[in-house]
């Protein structure tokens, strides 16, 4: 098929074909080992697995976004029980009882495949809805967080309607609607159990249930112009502090979270080397929707604004400009330079100022795999360095 299909259409391809051929094969067999070091008064023990039998996996294997030390056991030689071994050294290294991983797209999927809940078709609505109505966040390392709405959401909800939030409720509808479609069961009487209390259930929870986007999330943090309460709201922009007094009062603030979970009020820095380009006054960093941007602090009388900088020249010739954050129509991350369209340089990976070691180019690229890892890769395709970064390296 190759001479008949472009290069991404042969990706796919072969993707689908693969993973068709891999489901009719045998699985994998695995050896899992348990050694017992003996050594005075102490025992080590290695774990690890050996693969017996590929099966599958010689065609395909799933990648995983989340490994645990025991699915990525180590692989161990060939020992017998008695045999003298040769000591090469220590690695002493301190654990802690970790809680679980958060979810990443593709597990939480495989979550809700293992409940039962939803189908196929539903999983992409389901993970675009959390994602554009922001009750999640996706971190560096494509872990999905709850945001405060999320949270306040899914508490509202679960005071309000605890037996459709229930994990087996969904899965149990839908084997009962699986029973309408083959004529086990009447549709009438399905609807009629399911209806009944929730019809109940949703009364209550409009006489009841805060309008807390409306009212805001109590912080116990109070106004500092006309001592009222500030509450936690959600804009187009995120989340912010506003004043319970408003209208009367609309005074506003950024805010971050401590470890404990309590709020602290985030104040605006004013850099000292940049100047608005209409007004000549001090630029405020600011955070919006998108991430850090400069704005003028003559607001609301001057509204300039201007990206943050990275700090690192743009790569043309004779630019003079600076590399800026952007976002594109569909939301992704890209890096530009803020002389355009004077220049029209893009990175799609975020520069790092550090020059290339192969090459001697200005900067290298680097980018997020799933799981943290990072690979940072010379701006210039052409020159081919490529190296892997520990996940805390700066």
């Amino acid at each position: 098929m190759a001479r008949y299909l472009g290069k991404d259409e042969l990706a796919l391809y072969t993707l689908i074909f693969n993973r068709f051929v891999s489901s009719q094969m045998n699985p994998a067999v695995y050896d899992r080992t348990t050694v017992d070091i003996e050594t005075g008064e102490a025992v080590f023990r290695a774990t690890g697995q050996v693969v017996k039998f590929d099966g599958f996996m010689r065609v395909y294997t799933e990648g995983q976004d989340e490994l645990s030390d025991d699915d990525e056991a180590a692989t161990l030689p060939v020992m017998n029980e008695g045999e003298t071994l040769k000591l090469l050294g220590f690695e002493p290294e301190q654990h802690f009882t970790q809680p679980p991983p958060r979810f990443s797209q593709a597990t939480l999927i495989k979550e809700l495949e293992e409940k039962g809940i939803g189908r196929p078709s539903t999983y992409a609505a389901i993970m675009t809805s959390i994602l554009n109505r922001e009750y999640v966040e996706e971190d560096p390392g494509k872990r999905l967080r709850p945001t405060s709405l999320g949270r306040v959401v899914a508490e509202l909800l679960m005071k309000a309607f605890p037996d459709i939030l229930e994990v087996s409720f969904t899965a149990q509808l839908e084997e009962e609607l699986d029973e309408v479609e083959n004529g086990k069961e009447n549709w009438v009487k399905t609807l009629r159990r399911f209806y009944g209390p929730f019809k109940k259930s949703l009364g209550e929870a409009k006489k009841k249930m805060p309008t807390v986007k409306r009212k805001g999330l109590p912080t116990g943090l109070k106004c500092d112009l006309d001592d009222g309460e500030m509450v936690i709201k959600w804009g187009r922009n995120g989340e912010f502090l506003a004043c319970t007094g408003y209208p009367e009062c609309k005074n506003t603030k950024e805010f971050q979270r401590r470890p404990d979970g309590t709020v602290e009020i985030v104040l605006p820095k004013v850099t000292t080397d940049e100047k608005c380009e209409t007004c000549g006054a001090p630029m405020l960093v600011k955070r919006g929707r998108f991430g850090e941007f400069l704005a003028c602090s003559g607001y609301p009388e001057c509204k300039t604004t201007k990206p943050v900088t990275l700090g690192i020249a743009c790569l043309e010739a004779g630019c003079g400009g600076q590399l800026v954050e952007r976002r594109s129509k569909r939301g992704k991350t890209f890096y530009a330079c803020n002389k355009y369209p004077d220049c029209k340089f893009v990175a799609w990976a975020r520069p790092i100022a550090l020059p290339c070691p192969k090459c001697g180019a200005a900067f290298l690229t680097e980018r997020i795999a799933k799981g943290g890892r990072r690979t940072r890769a010379c701006i210039r395709g052409e020159c081919g360095y490529k190296v892997e970064v520990a996940p805390s390296a700066a």
